[in-house]
């Protein structure tokens, strides 16, 4: 391969892997936030469990996708120089938001809620895992406004060789931008419903002694990949709108069984399979054993699709980094050679992949061990001398 085929493999690599992350976040943050509440309300110690069991999942994810995140940035500055000296002053001002304000604050709210178990007062600890989903929610809408306008260079003029914002409610109004985000937070909700519902069949497999919690766990994940399903499905219809105005080539190709037809045919099948087989059966489903091996098997699925269609997302605006006003060989960095490019691939790829391994391993050591062996929220202090201390008494 040239170098900038490189350039584009090593982004698709990183950005695919990195993206197995932030979907699961997406999906799990809203159903966390709900189990919390519920605990908040009821008081119920089932919930708690929930709470906790599944929460522990979402902070070893979270965690690990943050330092996928960083190889991104990276990746901006030594292998697409371009686009940041041609349009940085307008694709650079959503990303520099996302991170200064939505980033911060949800790490910031999500420290709060992981050490606030027991500390902080019950309503507030419930606040701070609603602010870490909406804050969560708001990073996706300005990495989503990034991209959007790369897809269609909304806002924006160009001046003196570069591109100038003229009009920021034009980034937020993009036709390319107001489908694409219900259908990716749909697919965050149906990842994260697969999750529960796989990680609740290899449980109830084992004749686990937690039937009731991954029973009702099972069935949870049904009714959300469900709602995730037809938010992805129907939002994802939607683009074809815009995607017909402003990228015809991907619009035909989808039209001609190629492309993002390849992914509506994997849509459509998904939801089929859940409306038709996974719903109604859901009051039956944990008690079917051998039907907990075809679930687990499923696990991957909605991932594979997401990055099926990042990809497709992306590689429908080629030869174009910004649709019209940027190809992808200008917005290289100068300089590259096939060797530097290659060693950086095989870097980046390979610690992004341990990234990716470590997750599943923690996740599935969690997932085994069950809801009685979370530590995340475990009532015991801990700091020794806070022990100590209430024992004296």
């Amino acid at each position: 391969m040239d170098v900038l085929d490189l350039a584009r493999t090593q982004f698709a690599v990183t950005g695919s892997l990195h993206f197995l992350f932030v979907v699961l976040t997406l999906g799990l943050a809203p159903l966390i936030a709900i189990m919390h509440t519920r605990y908040a309300i009821t008081g119920r110690p089932v919930h708690e469990r929930a709470t906790r069991f599944w929460g522990q999942i979402y902070v070893i994810n979270y965690a690990l996708g943050i330092l996928t995140g960083l190889v991104m940035e990276f990746q901006f500055g030594m292998n697409w120089s371009g686009l940041s000296h041609y349009a940085g002053d307008v694709f650079g001002a959503p990303l520099a938001i996302e991170t200064l304000g939505a980033f911060f604050l949800e790490s910031t709210f999500l420290g709060l809620w992981i050490f606030g178990w027991h500390r902080l007062p019950k309503w507030l600890h419930l606040a701070c895992i609603w602010v870490v989903t909406l804050t969560a929610y708001v990073s996706a809408l300005w990495i989503m406004v990034a991209n959007s306008f790369l897809q269609n260079p909304a806002g924006a003029v160009e001046r003196d060789g570069h591109l100038v914002l003229t009009d920021f409610g034009a980034l937020l109004t993009n036709p390319m931008l107001t489908m694409a985000l219900p259908h990716v937070l749909g697919a965050g909700l149906w990842t994260g419903g697969f999750v529960m519902l796989g990680a609740s069949a290899y449980q109830l497999f084992r004749r686990t002694a937690e039937r009731e919690f991954f029973t009702s766990s099972l069935r949870t994940g049904v009714i959300v990949s469900l709602v995730g399903s037809l938010i992805t499905v129907g939002f994802g219809y939607a683009q074809f709108g815009p995607i017909s105005q402003f990228q015809p080539d991907k619009f035909d190709g989808a039209l001609a069984g190629t492309g993002l037809g390849f992914m509506i045919m994997i849509g459509q099948l998904f939801q089929a399979l859940i409306m038709f087989v996974l719903a109604p059966t859901v009051y039956w489903l944990p008690r079917w054993r051998w039907a907990h091996p075809l679930l687990m098997a499923m696990t991957p699925l909605p991932f594979l699709a997401a990055i099926l269609g990042w990809l497709t997302r992306e590689s429908g605006r080629q030869p174009w980094m910004i649709n019209g006003r940027l190809t992808v060989a200008d917005a290289m960095s100068p300089g590259l050679t096939s060797g530097m490019v290659t060693v950086s691939l095989i870097a980046f790829g390979g610690v992004l992949g341990l990234l990716a391994l470590v997750d599943y391993l923690l996740i599935a050591r969690t997932v085994r061990r069950g809801p009685a062996a979370a530590t995340l929220g475990a009532s015991a202090p801990a700091d020794p001398n806070e022990r100590a201390h209430a024992l004296s008494y």
